[in-house]
């Protein structure tokens, strides 16, 4: 009887399985054929990043008369898009319809999980609507001279550095650099990692990004299959970062409140917003949508993270590129010297006039886009315009920025490394849904004005006072990608010969 009953609910599942792979079939949209169990995941994480199998599949799909097609997440059926027109659509214009992104976050476990890029509903709304101001030019312009003293502080350490050896390990100083400037702006403290390259910070900051084959296949499995992963108390945080972080903010909001600090800075805006709620007469906790100390802990963090390895992957592949093509290294530096001129110092208003610099990040953010993919997940059925194709409601669709960004029809020769491209005229002749480092719409990255304002410092700084080239014994040509890692990153570190100027 056992025996039968087990044959009975293998079938079963088996044929649960195919009637999911045949998903895409059954609605006559084109698709990519999958196997079990990855779907069209293999290799995902060991021998492939997710960028190089999404721009894959987009290859594949993009010759169809769809402006979408369909793929498989293990055994979950997934919208891949095609169309800049469609991909607008959903980011912008039809926007209700794809409001969440499909992370996985687990408030009950997880509490710096809550965090503002994977919340969801009207709690990401009205907390993004709170945050919004501290993102500002007129706040950023108030942040600058908080990041131009780490970057004095990173230009003493570069000197220092070289003095001991020519050949320096870029990936980790500008990591550390970032961190320095997210824990000022951030917490309003000294984090001290361009002294001490083990500061608290920085192993912290570093541990989270620490990637591995594992690591990425949790990661996976909890945003696909949401619901069991919170039946199993599922975290992604590890139990010290959570200890750390939640320590940090607690110690940082008590000391700023007995001894009445005001910074013009991340926390204070968090404060702020926690004062406002407890005197409208709220009960820390007791509404849905009201922010509790959990709550500011998880905001604190993820700009935290956001805000260091993002910008210091971004500000290391433009390294990359620069010490690549020395004649563009010398425009760069030669677009520095000339604002200069017409300034007595490294003012916001210097920085932004440095056009070619910000020219420099965009195509490494073109060609090196840290979050490779965007995700969201469909809220209500969605017919696709001008189909008579139906998404319906709790799909996922996924955008392959990596996949846009090296499109040969939006970027001729896309493998080359050429600033112009962002120039004014050559921008104005592409769609602009094709360059999506931080997004669009609603969900743009909310601190994309800080984190260009960051790089932008951090590399006129380097290129003022040094010279650098490949130190061509320990970095290969083309770099090599670092499969597991969440974020697009490069494998063995940046290792550049750097000359004092």
């Amino acid at each position: 009887m056992w025996i039968n009953l087990l044959v009975l609910v293998l079938l079963a599942a088996v044929y649960w399985v195919r009637q999911r792979f045949a998903y895409w079939k059954q609605r006559s949209v084109p698709y990519i054929r999958p196997s079990f169990p990855q779907g069209n995941l293999a290799g995902v994480g060991k021998k492939s990043h997710m960028s190089e199998i999404l721009q894959n599949c987009y290859q594949q799909l993009k010759g169809s008369s769809k402006p979408y097609g369909g793929i498989y997440f293990f055994i979950n059926p997934v919208a891949l898009l095609i169309d800049p027109e469609l991909i607008k659509l959903v980011l912008v214009k039809d926007f209700p319809y794809f409001h969440d992104r499909n992370l996985y976050h687990n408030d009950r476990d997880d509490p710096l999980s809550r965090h503002l890029v994977a919340m969801e509903g009207t709690k990401w709304r009205n907390l993004r609507a709170k945050l919004t101001p501290t993102f500002t030019s007129g706040k950023m312009k108030l942040m600058f001279s908080t990041v131009t003293a780490v970057a004095e502080e990173f230009d003493k350490c570069m000197t220092e550095e070289i003095r001991h050896s020519s050949v320096v390990e870029m990936k980790d100083l500008l990591a550390r650099f970032t961190t320095d400037v997210i824990g000022s702006v951030a917490f309003g403290l000294e984090c001290n990692s361009l002294k001490d390259p083990d500061a608290k910070f920085r192993v912290m900051g570093r541990k989270v990004f620490q990637g591995s084959r594992y690591r990425a296949l949790k990661v996976f499995l909890a945003t696909q299959f949401p619901q069991i992963a919170r039946a199993f108390h599922v975290t992604l945080t590890p139990p010290d970062i959570t200890d750390f972080f939640m320590g940090v903010v607690k110690d940082t909001i008590e000391f700023r409140r007995s001894n009445n600090v005001q910074r013009n800075d991340f926390m204070t805006l968090l404060m702020k917003v926690l004062k406002e709620q407890v005197e409208s007469g709220a009960v820390e906790g007791d509404q849905k949508d009201h922010l509790t100390m959990d709550d500011i802990a998880a905001q604190a963090f993820v700009f935290f993270l956001a805000g260091f390895e993002t910008s210091s992957t971004a500000m290391s592949f433009c390294l990359y590129e620069l010490a690549l093509h020395q004649e563009l290294q010398n425009k760069a530096r030669q677009n520095i010297t000339e604002v200069l001129k017409k300034y007595d110092t490294i003012s916001y208003e210097a920085v932004h006039e440095m056009k070619y610099i910000e020219m420099c990040i965009n195509e490494s953010l073109r060609k090196y886009p840290p979050a490779t993919t965007l995700s969201r997940r469909v809220e209500k059925d969605y017919r696709v315009p001008g189909t008579d194709q139906v998404l319906e409601k709790g799909i996922t669709v996924t955008i392959p920025v990596y996949a846009l960004h090296h499109d040969p029809d939006q970027y001729p020769n896309p493998e080359r490394y050429d600033p112009e491209r962002f120039s004014v005229e050559q921008s104005e002749t592409r769609h602009p849904f094709v360059f999506l480092p931080f997004g669009e719409g609603p969900r743009i990255c909310i601190g994309l004005r800080f984190g260009m304002m960051q790089a932008r410092i951090g590399l006129v700084y380097l290129l003022k006072h040094f010279r650098f080239t490949l130190a061509t014994d320990k970095m290969s040509v083309p770099l090599k990608i670092s499969p597991s890692s969440s974020i697009l990153t490069i494998e063995g570190g940046l290792w550049l010969n750097v000359e004092k100027l």
